[in-house]
C-alpha cells in the first residue's frame, strides 16, 4: 500500500470565502482572503486516517462515484447515518450504516441495489467512517 502523507506535503490553495452560485454568473472575485491547508480538511486525524479508491456505483446518490477516493477515519465511532468502510464476510464495502429496529443495515445510495441486513452470524467489522470524498472531475 502506498502512503499519501498530506500533512507532510503542506498542500495549500487560495480560498475565497464567498459563495458562488452554480446558476447565473456573478462579478469576478478581486482578491483572495486566505489559504486553506488541504491536509487539515482531508486528514484531520493523520494517525488514524487512510484513503481508499471506491469501486462501483452503489453510493452515487451520496456523491461517491466509481473511481473516487474516500478519506476514512478509524478514530470516529460510527453511528446511524454515517457512511462507513466495512468488512462483511470477508468482502469490503462502502455503505451508509443505518439502525432499523433491532438490526443494523448497510444501505446503498443507489435504488438499483438492495440494503444488506447485518445478521448475528455475519463476520462484520467497521474499518472507519468516510469523512471526505475526492473526485477527479477531469474524467
Amino acid at each position: 500500500m502506498q502512503a499519501l502523507k498530506l500533512n507532510e506535503l503542506g498542500i495549500t490553495l487560495p480560498f475565497f470565502n464567498t459563495s458562488i452560485p452554480a446558476g447565473f454568473p456573478t462579478p469576478a472575485l478581486d482578491y483572495e482572503e486566505e489559504e486553506i491547508d488541504l491536509s487539515r480538511i482531508l486528514q484531520p486525524n493523520p494517525a488514524s486516517s487512510f484513503i481508499i479508491r471506491v469501486k462501483g456505483d452503489s453510493m452515487t446518490e451520496a456523491n461517491i462515484p466509481d473511481g473516487c477516493m474516500a478519506v476514512v477515519d478509524r478514530s470516529i465511532r460510527p453511528s446511524t447515518g454515517d457512511i462507513i468502510v466495512a468488512s462483511l464476510d470477508g468482502e469490503y464495502t462502502v455503505k451508509r450504516l443505518v439502525k432499523a429496529g433491532r438490526s443494523w443495515v448497510l444501505h446503498p445510495e443507489n435504488p438499483f441495489y438492495k440494503p444488506i441486513v447485518i445478521t448475528e452470524e455475519a463476520e462484520f467489522q467497521v474499518w472507519g467512517v468516510v469523512t471526505a470524498v475526492i473526485v477527479d472531475m477531469r474524467k
